[in-house]
């Protein structure tokens, strides 16, 4: 069922949008230059304080989980937290602490979110025309809010109806996309997914999603089957 009737994309309807946040919304210089040294630093400060209450340990439960080791110790857990923060792995505990991390800095006011030129002005705009719009990102739900809530743009959690993580399932596997379009009700025909990752677009799209190829300063070639805009203004959205 669709949750808003009068958009299409290339003449086809569809009831919402779905955003990816690294390369589509947000440079990704910013997170890797600026969020992921700054959690990095502090991890294991924070870990220790954290640890030891109820939600630390669910984190720590989660990492054991992860490496398949009950045994790990605390010392251990946190070790391999910083191991995969080394390597940008997109692991679920991980995403949980950086986003803690994260919230300490964008109180304290030590930086702002990164956002293209055009993003704003267009999630404002498709937000007071109607259109359900939801982002789906590796990053926690709770770094998600974050970051859409502390911009150079300033705060645009209004303009979003849901988030989405790798709690819902990797951004790869066409099983995650079917899963958001059961979570919303609606059928996959109906949701339009937004982003930079060739492989992303490709489980959307096998998912039975409509995609739009969104190609910012440094990315990657996309191929001929793909709709490719630079700039969210060349998306063929047509409001009837």
């Amino acid at each position: 069922m669709l949750l808003f009737e009068g958009l299409l994309f290339e003449g086809r309807p569809i009831g919402a949008i779905v955003l990816d946040i690294e390369g589509t919304t947000t440079d990704i210089a910013f997170v890797k230059n600026t969020l992921f040294p700054y959690a990095e630093q502090r991890l294991e400060r924070f870990m220790a304080d954290f640890a030891p209450t109820p939600k630390g340990q669910t984190i720590l439960n989660q990492v054991r989980a992860e490496v398949d080791n009950a045994n790990l110790s605390q010392a251990d857990c946190v070790a391999q937290l910083l191991t995969w923060a080394r390597a940008d792995q997109k692991v679920t505990p991980l995403k949980a602490v950086q986003g803690l991390i994260w919230d300490e800095g964008y109180r304290t006011k030590a930086y702002y979110s990164h956002l293209y030129e055009d993003v704003a002005a267009h999630l404002r705009s498709w937000h007071r025309r109607g259109v359900p719009l939801y982002i789906y990102s590796s990053g926690s739900i709770g770094a998600q809010k974050l970051l859409f809530a502390h911009t150079i743009a300033g705060d645009l959690t209004p303009c979003l109806r849901g988030y989405f993580d790798t709690t819902t399932g990797p951004k790869l596997e066409a099983a995650s996309y079917e899963k958001i379009a059961a979570t919303l009700g609606m059928a996959a025909a109906e949701l339009l997914f937004l982003s930079d990752h060739p492989g992303e677009l490709a489980a959307a799209r096998q998912a039975g999603w409509q995609v739009g190829a969104v190609q910012r300063p440094g990315t990657a070639d996309f191929g001929d089957d793909l709709t490719v805009v630079s700039d969210f203004g060349q998306l063929p959205l047509t409001f009837r």
